[in-house]
């Protein structure tokens, strides 16, 4: 960001006068580099505070542009890395810019959501699940890597020293203002620290090694083609305890599909997901860290949303209650 008035005002790049037209250029120069021919306009789908995104028509099939928040801009470098390692698992990487965090795919496949809407997506998640973890179990030893690439480090260990930070940030937590906790939810919030800190404790005892964790699989970020299943949006990542990933992952199914979340169809897609892990510790074992893990997760998504609006002005603050709102479902969890 630049450390000007205007750049103050236009925090985000896509709010520059030139931002569309640069990032233009860049496509055209991609697209003539992979022999591919634009075939209409590009099309400035959505601009948000996480990322802007962008179709592109070609005469070899649509192509998409997506630019990172500064603050995420650490996605472009992973998917490159996720490219090499497990190119099954990521859509065909045309194009890359790392300083700007700008990706180009190619059409790779239909979302969950846009493919069914009805319990029939099950069968998805049965064979992806496993899958998804396969994966987790596999880039456990590229830990460094992970971290290297500027992947967010959430690891159990620090994680109470974050959840500390955050708390601190009472600015950024909107005290009794729109979309933000009230004093006595923040109160309560920091009498937790113990709490905290004593669940990491509790969950690093499992045993289980922590890897790569992407905290938005659900049905809009997962495409079908075929039998495979390539996932995007890899911005919502860290590297953390592998079973954070199921909060989200739960939610949305139960949400989208009209189910219950503590149905016998969630839990064996809960089932499914830890079969893989049976190879680090017994089912039961299992069993009882996947709650302790699914509560701390949503600090951790609470983490998510203060890394892309912690660093921006308060106009943006004031629309998103993602910080307040995981942090309030985790207060809500202790008390139940």
């Amino acid at each position: 960001m630049e450390e000007t008035t205007q750049g103050q005002d236009r925090p985000l790049p896509w709010e520059a006068p030139d931002w569309l037209e640069m990032a233009s250029r860049w496509i055209r120069a991609e697209l003539e580099r992979q022999g591919r021919t634009p075939a209409g306009e590009i099309e400035l789908v959505h601009m948000r505070p996480w990322s802007a995104f962008a179709r592109v028509p070609t005469t070899e099939g649509m192509v998409y542009f997506k630019a990172t928040a500064p603050s995420l801009r650490f996605e472009a470098a992973f998917v490159q890395a996720l490219s090499r390692w497990r190119p099954d698992c990521v859509p065909p990487l045309l194009a890359v810019d790392l300083g700007r965090g700008w990706l180009l795919t190619p059409d790779a496949g239909v979302t969950l959501r846009d493919l069914t809407r009805t319990p029939a997506q099950l069968e998805h998640w049965r064979r992806l699940l496993p899958l998804y973890a396969e994966l987790q179990i596999e880039l456990a030893p590229r830990v460094p890597e992970l971290l290297a690439l500027g992947v967010p480090d959430r690891r159990l260990s620090i994680l109470p020293r974050l959840y500390d930070a955050l708390l601190d940030d009472t600015e950024n937590l909107r005290l009794d203002r729109p979309n933000g906790l009230t004093t006595d939810e923040h109160r309560r919030l920091l009498a937790l620290r113990p709490r905290v800190a004593a669940l990491c404790d509790r969950l690093t005892e499992y045993g289980l090694p922590e890897t790569m964790t992407h905290e938005a699989v659900h049905d809009a970020n997962v495409l079908a083609r075929g039998n495979r299943y390539l996932c995007i949006d890899w911005s919502d990542s860290s590297v953390a305890h592998p079973f954070f990933t199921m909060l989200v992952t739960m939610r949305s199914v139960a949400h989208w599909l009209g189910l219950p979340e503590n149905g016998p169809d969630l839990t064996r897609l809960r089932d499914l997901y830890l079969d893989p892990w049976t190879r680090f510790a017994p089912r039961e074992r299992l069993l009882a860290a996947f709650p302790l893990a699914c509560r701390l997760a949503m600090i951790n998504r609470a983490l998510s949303y203060y890394g892309v609006f912690g660093p921006l002005p308060e106009r943006y603050k004031a629309e998103s209650d993602g910080i307040s709102g995981w942090l309030r479902d985790f207060l809500e969890s202790d008390e139940r």
